[in-house]
């Protein structure tokens, strides 16, 4: 019998004062039963860095067709397709010709930083494409808010996220990666 997602419900109040978007978003999130607490949680800092009225989450990690998080314009038409993780360069080949704007977001120092070095020659040619580290840091606190029915909030500004519940608190500071910002 296959495992089901565990759905979480969260209200995500953000303040993005880099982007001048505030907002609050009722949002239901699937956790895919391969999926960690802390990869879910760095989905929710995604949304929050990206947020928009038409941000959505995709079906999850076992569908090849949909990122992570998407927006779409009205006539269906992919504005933004967001991915987490190292996904291989095929798919991120595929993305950058179906959405006018990709951004992948990688985690786990290590592994994100090898991933890179051994990817960066085939990425660098899209220009439609960001690619923005996750540090570690933070991202462990992040995990400790999991609960069922979540109520957070989410500060931006200077490149920095702050996101709180009612008890506790993680920072987080992705740096970009690709296009180079120097």
């Amino acid at each position: 019998m296959a495992l089901k997602a565990t759905v979480y419900k969260t209200e995500l109040s953000i303040a993005d004062m880099d982007r001048d978007y505030y907002g609050s978003h009722a949002l239901s999130v699937a956790q895919h039963p391969s999926e960690t607490h802390q990869r879910m949680m760095l989905r929710l800092a995604v949304f929050a860095l990206n947020a928009a009225e038409d941000l959505e989450f995709g079906r999850g990690i076992s569908t090849d067709d949909e990122p992570d998080i998407w927006q779409k314009n009205l006539t269906g038409e992919i504005e933004h397709w967001i991915e987490l993780g190292q996904p291989d360069e095929k798919r991120i080949r595929k993305a950058c010709g179906r959405a006018k704007r990709v951004s992948i977001y990688t985690y786990t120092d290590n592994a994100a930083r090898i991933w890179w070095d051994s990817n960066r020659g085939k990425l660098e040619r899209f220009g439609n494409l960001t690619i923005v580290n996750v540090p570690d840091a933070g991202i462990g606190q992040l995990e400790s808010m999991v609960e069922r029915t979540m109520r957070l909030s989410c500060n931006i500004q200077d490149e920095e996220i702050w996101i709180s519940d009612k008890d506790r608190s993680a920072t987080l500071k992705p740096v970009q990666w690709y296009p180079d910002t120097d």
